[in-house]
């Protein structure tokens, strides 16, 4: 089974998407932040990691760039409320793998996973 950390500070965000992958057969873990992320990312074996970018103590793009010095290899899918082309681009920058506007249709997001794991 494939294990996937969900990164947002949105307790109904993570939740929904922790659910919507346990539903599809993947096991599902939650961080709220950044710093929770980079400790559970660095300690655990995730197969892929689901990021909000717009979180306190620690956002998505600086753990992205935090978690790369350590783990080049574990694709990681940024999803945001900001369609922003520069944020796009800080994104890829930082490590990024995939970038999604939320609200993000749940099938399309399922496809991406499933393309991203093989």
């Amino acid at each position: 089974m494939k294990k996937i950390l969900v990164v947002d500070d949105s307790p109904v965000v993570r939740n929904f998407h922790i659910n919507l992958l346990k539903k599809e057969g993947f096991v599902a873990e939650g961080a709220l932040d950044g710093v929770m992320a980079l400790e559970k990312a660095l300690t655990a074996n995730f197969d892929l990691i689901l990021c909000d970018i717009n979180m306190p103590t620690m956002d998505g793009l600086t753990f992205v760039k935090k978690f790369r010095e350590q783990e080049k290899e574990t694709p990681v899918i940024m999803i945001t409320t900001v369609e922003e082309h520069s944020q796009k681009i800080q994104s890829f920058d930082a490590g990024a793998n995939l970038y999604l506007v939320k609200p993000i249709n749940k099938q399309n997001l399922i496809e991406h996973i499933k393309l991203m794991l093989g």
